[in-house]
């Protein structure tokens, strides 16, 4: 009734508010401040992961039939709101392979090794409170990580599965978010996300399609570590974390034109 329209637009308005928060947090520069540095970044990195597993928690436990496009939707959006804060990582496998891709530019969040690790533990943090948020939206409600019969990791579909279509999330991300040949400024998000679509439907059937540390270890944690999620998390990250290192190994294979243009520009510039 009217009563409960009130509630709602009580509760949007609270959501516009901690929007607009956020905002001026991740991006004090559009207030005439400096740029936010580590902390903005860090923010950054904590709010699309933060999106992107909670929206995974709510289509697996509402039973969504578009799980896929609703997930890679979300990881589009927050790509584009926040691609030029943090690099819009929001996974520890993609903050993996681009640092050992050693192609970012100095400014760039993982170029050096203490901040990839800063962002990898922010992520995986940011992916736990989701995982709780989204638990506590249905009551308490959780699910295992996996396909619904074999969450373990101990079968060698789960890990293929998990390990070439986290590759290739990672691959997409270095040759359109990296690589100075390849490099999409505008249909980058888009790619991206795709790769989450691809992958959910490829392989939600094997292994749950999680190719993400902080979704992997969100969902563990919402299920109580119970039957065996702790072990799932960790076998799926392994692997995961594999992914993203050997995708990194590929693009400075397939890319090394990068190194080439590089240095042909440097020797042009005087």
């Amino acid at each position: 009734g009217f009563g409960w329209s009130l509630v709602y637009l009580i509760f949007e308005v609270l959501g516009a508010a901690l929007a607009a928060v956020m905002f001026r947090f991740i991006r004090p520069e559009d207030f005439g401040g400096d740029r936010g540095g580590a902390v903005a970044e860090l923010g950054s990195e904590f709010l699309g992961t933060f999106m992107l597993v909670f929206t995974v928690g709510l289509n697996v436990l509402g039973k969504s039939p578009a799980g896929a496009y609703s997930i890679a939707a979300a990881l589009m959006s927050m790509i584009y709101a926040l691609g030029n804060v943090s690099g819009a990582h929001f996974n520890p496998a993609v903050t993996l392979a681009i640092y050992m891709s050693g192609r970012c530019p100095e400014d760039a969040p993982a170029k050096t090794s203490a901040k990839a690790r800063m962002f990898i533990l922010v992520q995986l943090v940011a992916g736990m409170i989701a995982a709780m948020a989204y638990s506590s939206v249905y009551e308490g409600g959780s699910f295992r990580l996996g396909n619904g019969t074999d969450y373990g990791g101990n079968d060698i579909r789960i890990k293929t599965a998990e390990f070439i279509f986290t590759f290739v999330l990672c691959y997409v991300v270095l040759c359109v978010a990296v690589s100075t040949s390849t490099h999409n400024p505008t249909m980058f998000g888009l790619a991206i996300g795709a790769c989450v679509t691809v992958g959910g439907n490829a392989i939600g059937a094997i292994s749950g399609g999680s190719l993400n540390p902080a979704v992997s270890f969100g969902i563990a944690t919402a299920h109580r570590f119970q039957e065996g999620s702790l072990s799932a998390a960790f076998v799926y990250t392994l692997f995961e974390l594999a992914a993203g290192w050997f995708a990194a190994v590929v693009f400075s294979v397939t890319h090394a034109v990068d190194k080439a243009k590089d240095a042909g520009e440097e020797e042009e510039s005087p």
